[in-house]
């Protein structure tokens, strides 16, 4: 079913990061940081994944997706929802269907044996599709999922997820630079607002993340530094 209500972004923010702070899909150690996927180390980490195992959260937080990209860039602004393998899979699925619209993902690489795929499912040369995933940090997956998207013929200018880190600077500005534009739910500021307003963690803890989201590389300085 199409949403028909659209709360404000400050809103969907707070509730959103309510969301992933009850089902402890947000983890913060400044003690035993964790090591993201670049080998860097982070005192901070989300795990959108856990949602699909939270139905009624779930739900609200894919109607506030959709909402926010029929606010943002118009409801009949696309005619395909794709999902960037993996995460963005179930994601798109779930956003298509409150589109009616067709789904299809993205493969990191084609397939490698058959038909070589790196699209699976219809997508039609001229479709106007909307990228789904479940997070962005710098947006540089991102753009390998659109440029695998236009060499199909379609047309990709916006994605969309559930979180944004919100402390890269050049995040926006190379995504518009490759035609693309970002529509998220929450940053990392909206969940430490909402973290101290509800006392979640320890204000020594919740301090040390503030840090690092000022200034990642410094706060890993003054770790090494001991």
């Amino acid at each position: 079913m199409i949403p028909a209500t659209y709360p404000d972004q400050a809103t969907i923010a707070q509730l959103t990061a309510r969301m992933l702070l009850d089902i402890k899909a947000v983890h913060f150690n400044a003690e035993t940081p964790f090591v993201h996927s670049n080998g860097k180390e982070a005192p901070t980490y989300v795990d959108c994944r856990k949602l699909i195992s939270f139905p009624r959260i779930r739900s609200t937080l894919m109607d506030f997706l959709t909402c926010t990209v029929f606010r943002n860039a118009g409801l009949e602004a696309f005619d395909n929802v794709a999902g960037g393998e993996t995460a963005g899979i179930p994601f798109a699925a779930f956003v298509a269907e409150r589109m009616a619209l067709p789904m299809t993902y993205v493969r990191k690489k084609p397939k490698g044996y058959g038909r070589d795929a790196q699209i699976e499912g219809q997508m039609n040369e001229g479709d106007r599709v909307l990228l789904i995933e479940d997070l962005t940090t710098d947006g540089g997956s991102k753009l390998k999922f659109v440029d695998a998207i236009r060499k199909t013929g379609a047309t990709c200018g916006h994605t969309a997820v559930i979180f944004y880190y919100g402390i890269f600077e050049d995040t926006v500005p190379n995504l518009r630079a490759h035609g693309v534009e970002l529509h998220y739910l929450c940053t990392w500021w909206d969940v430490l607002a909402e973290a101290r307003r509800a006392g979640d963690f320890d204000a020594a803890t919740l301090d040390s993340v503030e840090r690092f989201l000022k200034d990642p590389e410094a706060w890993r300085a003054a770790r090494a530094k001991g």
